[in-house]
């Protein structure tokens, strides 16, 4: 365990400095943002990866956390917006931008600086259609080849479009409702390029997914026995992919030469969606991100527009933020528990260990917020409700089921005897078994410069020896007030990855023991803050904040025109990063083992798609 204390202290305004720097070394390629609301600078692409290389090396923010295009329209221009960081220091992360004509939309690559970049700027290229010079695989990532069009551009139309935001003016004429499709009738829901036709389709539009997977002669032989590689697709409609995930895997044998993640099964442009939305419009559909851990995205969300609100958080809801999100990282590392296990061939017997008390805390979600798994719970400036009093449900821990539970019991034993017990059995059963350790010591090994290299974030980065948490780097929320220990381990192999996440249990327990008493201290005070509007108007500007999910940084990049929808909503998915390094960790390993290697990364596909 670890503090995520500096060094050196951090300047109030560290960036002030590294901007001169940079003027001074690029004259003439850094330009000061003066757009109200914005922060940044604006760097001349044709010096885009000299600059970022020293925003890097010499300015030390070695994590790219996100890279986010933003269409603007009528400026007839792409801005790419980058999030950079350090994790060494810690502190907000430095933000720069690059922009391009759309009629010419073609940006430099910057995989070559930060190996981040790869599934990002493919992204970028999938849904706005712009190019990035010097990218080894550019192709799309979550629309299929044979899509027309780049759907998050703000001139595209899908079918059944009716306008660009709700709510829809026409949904209520007269009080009579109208279905967007009498006026766009059935049949044009499916478009084809232009030239398109059935004669000239070949079904090739997999070729990208098996370029460079080619069967070839390995010319490894035993005792003069020669083998060819074999292209084999792991998924999408598979256990071991943990959803609709598939793995083009070539392999030697049993050993992996090469891999391809192909995504995108679930993809239902969440980004696009977003911006039709109001602002609040979009809190229910930040629960379908990672399903498992609602709550955290609530806040992550909240926090991002909050901040550009200017709206202050009660202190009481700050807490019942952190209990919430505590509980939430809780079952999460639980759940991943047991189906990690499974993936090694354990079935799911580890698993009823712990499902008895993740039943428990969806218990105490659905009383507080209605809801046991899409909670939508969290308010720009607070929580929509105040703690039950009592709790429904199954009185697990009362002879009488028809009674009801008080909450301040039913958090006082789930918090110091069910999680505590049931995090040591868990320790106890597997962290010495022989089997699991056999599986999992020495595999899908990635070094510290790697992974930072890769963008990876949460437990993966941590068990890779980089103490990097948010809750201590960049604190948020009233964290900063609490006592823990980051976790960190040194092999980053897949049994440090399991034992980072018990160490997490531990933590977030400690915090937990912190919040309860905060909870008597604050009852009765308020958990809302200010006006309740059904629609917000946000300043104009943008922003992008984050939070230390189950699964590493999730990331909300937003900009306003001074509206009630979001003119940008953009989702920093530590699901979908980490996905990047994934083919770098299962190189030179067996097929078996590059299950359990995806496995340990913890994916969920309503975040990796989004």
């Amino acid at each position: 365990m670890t503090d995520m204390t500096p060094d050196t202290p951090i300047s109030d305004d560290p960036t002030g400095d590294e901007i001169a720097l940079l003027e001074e070394k690029f004259p003439g390629a850094i330009t000061i943002e003066d757009r109200k609301g914005y922060e940044g600078i604006i760097i001349d692409r044709d010096k885009l990866v000299d600059v970022a290389r020293t925003i890097r090396d010499d300015l030390g923010y070695d994590l790219l956390n996100s890279a986010t295009c933003v269409d603007y329209i009528e400026d007839e221009a792409f801005e790419m917006v980058y999030h950079a960081s350090s994790t060494e220091r810690g502190g907000s992360p430095f933000t720069f931008r690059a922009r391009t004509p759309r009629d010419v939309a073609a940006l430099p690559s910057l995989i070559g600086v930060w190996r981040s970049a790869d599934f990002q700027e493919r992204e970028a290229y999938d849904l706005m259609g712009v190019h990035f010079s010097g990218h080894p695989n550019l192709k799309r990532i979550l629309m299929w080849e044979g899509f027309h069009g780049h759907p998050l551009r703000k001139d595209w139309r899908e079918p059944f479009y009716e306008q660009d935001t709700k709510p829809f003016d026409s949904r209520w004429p007269g009080g009579h409702v109208i279905r967007a499709e009498y006026t766009n009738p059935y049949g044009k829901n499916v478009q084809y390029p232009e030239g398109f036709t059935l004669e000239d389709y070949h079904g090739d539009i997999e070729e990208s997914v098996y370029a460079g997977l080619a069967t070839t002669d390995s010319g490894i032989g035993i005792q003069h026995l020669r083998t060819d590689e074999l292209v084999v697709n792991l998924g999408p409609q598979h256990p071991s992919t943990h959803g609709v995930f598939r793995m083009a895997v070539t392999v030697d044998g049993e050993t992996v030469t090469k891999l391809e993640p192909v995504m995108g099964y679930l993809h239902r442009n969440h980004e696009k969606i977003g911006e039709r939305n109001t602002w609040l419009g979009n809190m229910p559909f930040t629960d379908r991100l990672d399903y498992l851990t609602s709550m955290i995205n609530n806040v992550g969300y909240a926090m991002t527009v909050e901040e550009m609100l200017g709206e202050e958080v009660p202190f009481r809801a700050e807490v019942i933020r952190v209990l919430m999100s505590e509980l939430t990282r809780v079952v999460s590392h639980f759940w991943l528990f047991g189906f990690f296990l499974n993936d090694l061939g354990a079935f799911l017997t580890p698993a009823v260990y712990v499902i008895t008390e993740r039943d428990l805390v969806l218990d105490f979600f659905e009383a507080a917020a209605g809801s046991r798994m899409m909670c939508n719970y969290m308010r720009f400036g607070g929580v929509a409700y105040d703690l039950p009093a009592y709790i429904g449900g199954p009185a697990i821990f009362d002879t009488d089921r028809a009674r009801r539970i008080d909450t301040r019991r039913f958090l006082h034993d789930l918090v110091y005897e069910r999680l505590p017990r049931v995090t040591d059995e868990l320790d106890r059963y597997l962290t010495g078994n022989e089997i699991l350790i056999s599986r999992t010591k020495g595999v899908g090994v990635i070094s510290a410069e790697q992974a930072i290299n890769y963008g990876l974030t949460g437990p993966l980065l941590r068990a890779a020896g980089v103490p990097y948490d948010l809750r201590r780097a960049d604190p948020y929320g009233i964290y900063d007030q609490l006592d823990f220990d980051v976790a960190v381990r040194y092999n980053s192999d897949l049994y440090d990855r399991y034992l980072i996440r018990l160490d997490e249990v531990r933590q977030s327990i400690r915090i937990l023991e912190q919040i309860l008493p905060m909870l008597d201290e604050t009852e009765g005070q308020e958990y809302w803050a200010g006006k309740r509007p059904y629609n917000h108007r946000v300043p104009e500007g943008d922003n992008y904040a984050r939070v230390e999910n189950a699964k590493g940084e999730l990331g909300f990049y937003v900009v306003s025109d001074g509206g009630q929808n979001p003119y940008r909503y953009h989702v920093r998915s530590s699901s979908f990063i980490n996905l990047t390094a994934l083919e770098e960790m299962s190189i030179g390993h067996k097929v078996a083992d590059i299950v359990a290697i995806l496995g340990a990364i913890d994916i969920v596909l309503g975040e990796v798609d989004r």
